[in-house]
């Protein structure tokens, strides 16, 4: 996790408390796993009803690009394989080009969304500003009434969390 951003501790309760809409309090719940061989790299999670939906890691968008047919090898044996496209590939296809990102683009992101105005967020071109931004409690009903045609327009994985808070707030 980038310094800038803090310790994951208070990140989380930021995220999960301090920030998330009240109508879904209890109902998300933000996970980051570090393992010493990951090279200060970590895996973010976010939980629904205590069923994971969505991962961020470089081998969660590794694994994107060797299903989606982007690489040359399709079927990686070892490590150096499976590894051998992913900066070319990750260069050639950028986050609005792709489902799976990484988590230095989750901390990008996270620290996005919380140096600008919440009305900036919610129209952020970054897909995942907007996914931290609709679970935002300063984002009332009206808001959410203005923005409830531009569902049909997000991505399919970022259409749960809409429809999450669409439910949440009965609109």
């Amino acid at each position: 996790m980038k310094k800038a951003l803090g310790s994951w501790s208070a990140m989380r309760k930021y995220l999960e408390q301090d920030m998330l809409a009240t109508a879904l309090q209890g109902r998300i719940r933000y996970g980051c796993t570090s393992y010493p061989s990951m090279d200060g790299k970590c895996i973010f999670e976010i939980c629904i009803d205590g069923i994971q939906v969505k991962r961020f890691s470089w081998e969660t968008v590794n694994t994107y690009f060797i299903d989606m047919g982007y690489t040359t090898n399709v079927a990686p044996m070892g490590k150096r394989e499976y590894w051998s496209e992913f900066w070319l590939l990750l260069e050639r296809y950028s986050m609005d080009k792709r489902s799976e990102y990484t988590d230095g683009e989750f901390c990008d992101a996270l620290e996005t969304y919380r140096n600008q105005d919440i009305k900036d967020s919610m129209c952020s071109e970054n897909v995942l500003v907007r996914m931290f931004a609709v679970l935002d409690r300063r984002v009332g009903k009206r808001t959410l009434e203005k923005i409830k045609d531009t569902y049909e327009m997000q991505p399919e994985w970022l259409k749960n969390f809409y429809k999450l808070r669409f439910e949440a707030e009965k609109i």
